[in-house]
């Protein structure tokens, strides 16, 4: 008997991929908030974490996905307890403009 479980992505339902997107988004958007309130770059961040620049911008805009161990350093470098990823963050955090390369 098939469960309808996902076993790929074509097959995930729109409504979680959509779910699953705004929370990359609030999430990044708060680990943005929070890197800028303690003025680091993102390359700092990224160093200090043991991740690429790449992907500290792709976490900040919700595009990439990160694993839960990977929050744990985030949140260490950045000097707050890891719940604090997950409060909301300012409306001024949401609209910032990614930084320029280089």
């Amino acid at each position: 008997m098939a469960l309808g479980v996902p076993t790929r992505p074509s097959q995930t339902v729109l409504e979680d991929q959509q779910r699953w997107e705004t929370r990359r988004q609030q999430v990044g958007s708060r680990i943005r908030e929070l890197r800028l309130q303690r003025a680091l770059t993102q390359e700092s961040l990224a160093l200090e974490a043991k991740l690429s620049r790449n992907m500290v911008i792709g976490i900040e805009w919700g595009r990439k996905s990160v694993a839960y161990e990977r929050l744990w350093d985030i949140a260490e470098v950045l000097e707050v307890d890891i719940l604090d990823l997950f409060t909301p963050p300012s409306h001024a955090a949401t609209t910032k403009q990614p930084e320029s390369a280089g």
